[in-house]
């Protein structure tokens, strides 16, 4: 008990610096945050924030978070929740966000309005593929060294690195061989195709985006990193997807490469790939299936 009051006194005293404003905790209950983080929602008369807690190792992963947040609000395209502070106190590191009311249906139109935003995040140039450092996918390490090549990018820090993850978590066999033969090939996919570098938000599928109470599009806990822009519709489409209006909207503010569908699928497999890292069960058949699929593909 001692711990958890000199954990909470600890964010309320940061809050206070960092917005130079006394905070008091009057309520926290907790809220969902996934099952890499526990969350928490604190609030003091008319202020109220959203805490994100986990074991002190995490916070570079908080760190890394705030970070991405922060670029992606600087393009001035999409909301997101803004950071307010991070540290580790009591064995336990905290990230602190502004705290955004959502409303959890969002309107037709607020979903079109994402689309165009999203649209327009990833049109705006970026130098490299990469990011100036790297951060997680769920719990995962997500490598982003820099890179001019987009295939070797992710053929080395995403496939490969996730493949190898798989092997030492003892998913060999057909998963191996069949990945081996896939990123000797894939590049096949990109004939014609040689995407410019855009900023992701890394993580873009249907719990991770939402619209306030007042129908404005929010999208939270990124991955962020310089890439295919297709990387990041792929995994909309991954767990239920979103709206046809979403993707009417993104397509008519910046139309989509013919071959998008075939590499929906490369993109995803990284995903799911991590989800099998993580999770294990059925993901390692899901991941077999899709790359078998694609070897078909580039037959």
């Amino acid at each position: 008990m001692l711990n958890q009051e000199t954990f909470w006194n600890s964010v309320e005293q940061h809050i206070s610096a960092a917005t130079d404003q006394s905070f008091i905790t009057q309520q926290r209950r907790a809220v969902g945050g996934g099952c890499i983080n526990q969350a928490w929602q604190v609030s003091a008369a008319d202020q109220a924030y959203f805490v994100k807690v986990n074991a002190a190792s995490g916070l570079a992963m908080f760190e890394a978070e705030a970070a991405g947040l922060t670029e992606l609000a600087a393009s001035h395209t999409v909301r997101v929740p803004k950071p307010i502070g991070w540290g580790s106190a009591a064995g336990q590191a905290y990230l602190v966000l502004e705290y955004v009311p959502l409303d959890g249906s969002g309107s037709g139109q607020s979903m079109q309005t994402l689309g165009q935003q999203l649209a327009l995040l990833h049109r705006q140039p970026q130098p490299y593929f990469g990011w100036p450092r790297d951060n997680t996918i769920g719990s995962t390490p997500q490598l982003n060294a820099r890179a001019e090549d987009w295939i070797t990018f992710w053929r080395e820090q995403r496939l490969g690195f996730q493949l190898q993850l798989a092997a030492r978590n003892s998913h060999g066999g057909a998963l191996q061989r069949q990945g081996e033969m896939l990123l000797a090939q894939f590049a096949g996919l990109f004939a014609g195709y040689a995407p410019p570098p855009s900023l992701l938000h890394g993580d873009l599928w249907g719990g991770n985006a939402g619209c306030t109470t007042h129908g404005e599009p929010v999208i939270f806990d990124p991955a962020a990193y310089y890439g295919d822009r297709e990387a990041d519709l792929a995994m909309t489409e991954l767990f239920g997807g979103f709206p046809e209006g979403f993707y009417a909207a993104y397509r008519e503010t910046w139309p989509l490469d013919a071959g998008y569908p075939q590499r929906r699928t490369l993109y995803n497999l990284y995903h799911i790939l991590n989800h099998l890292n993580l999770f294990g069960g059925g993901y390692r058949a899901q991941a077999e299936r899709m790359i078998q699929q694609l070897l078909a593909e580039l037959k």
